[in-house]
């Protein structure tokens, strides 16, 4: 179905690979149109409850977007390219019901830091490294990396990224909050599949509360408390609550179906 990603589903949880190896996983046209159809596809499939997106090979998640497709664009292509990224892909994939987890399996570089920031949390191998450096191109992020990048890591540190265009590792990484855990390459995998598999015990519909409530406080938005309040109350009229309740008091695990 897909000529530059590869996917899978098991158990629930399903899996992006994004498969160009020779050239680092770099992020062209094609790769974004069928990330955007297998957004789509998490979105609408019912059988899948979360997502991991990672790289294929050793080296790379993926190092960036491929700059030979740069050197025809002006000002208006420009923004065009930013614009459909953001709007198919980037936002799609932070504003998901689902869970989505970056599996970083080496460079998260430019586009492909953005990519991994997009995901609702990220766990590094060991031999990840993780920059924008965009200034080095005369450019800037364009796929939402000014504003995640801060929101995750603080206006410090994220200014100084940005500007020197230099990388991090993975323990720096997991120092300054930007991924969750760093594992060996070889435990990657198995580490996110741990957590989705307990992640996706819970109730879909709290899940996805939490997903839309951590994001609107991630921008600073100030009827945050206010939609918690909301949310809170809409979750008391579902099925799942009912059952999650009943499941506390009788002592048993509780089976929750979405409703």
């Amino acid at each position: 179905m897909y000529n530059t990603i590869l996917t899978s589903l098991n158990d629930g949880i399903f899996t992006i690979t994004i498969n160009r190896p020779e050239k680092l996983n770099a992020l062209n046209r094609d790769v974004i149109g069928e990330l955007a159809a297998a957004i789509v596809e998490i979105d609408t499939n019912p059988d899948v409850k979360a997502a991991i997106i990672t790289g294929a090979g050793p080296k790379a998640f993926v190092a960036g977007a491929d700059i030979s497709e740069f050197t025809v664009l002006n000002g208006e292509s420009g923004r065009k390219l930013a614009q459909k990224g953001q709007d198919l892909v980037f936002t799609p994939i932070e504003q998901g019901a689902k869970p989505i987890v970056a599996a970083v399996n080496g460079f998260a570089l430019g586009g492909g830091c953005e990519l991994a920031m997009a995901c609702h949390f990220r766990v590094a191998a060991s031999n990840a490294k993780f920059g924008q450096p965009e200034v080095n191109l005369g450019l800037i992020p364009g796929y939402g990396g000014t504003q995640r990048l801060t929101q995750l890591i603080g206006k410090g540190k994220a200014m100084e990224l940005m500007m020197t265009g230099g990388m991090i590792d993975a323990n720096e990484a997991l120092r300054l909050g930007l991924v969750n855990y760093v594992t060996e390459p070889e435990e990657l995998l198995p580490k996110v599949h741990e957590l989705l598999a307990q992640i996706i015990t819970k109730a879909p519909l709290a899940i996805e509360k939490i997903i839309e409530l951590v994001n609107i406080a991630a921008v600073g938005s100030l009827d945050g408390l206010e939609k918690e309040v909301d949310a809170f109350g809409a979750l008391f009229e579902t099925e799942d609550m009912k059952e999650g309740a009943n499941a506390f008091l009788e002592k048993r695990k509780p089976v929750f179906k979405g409703r």
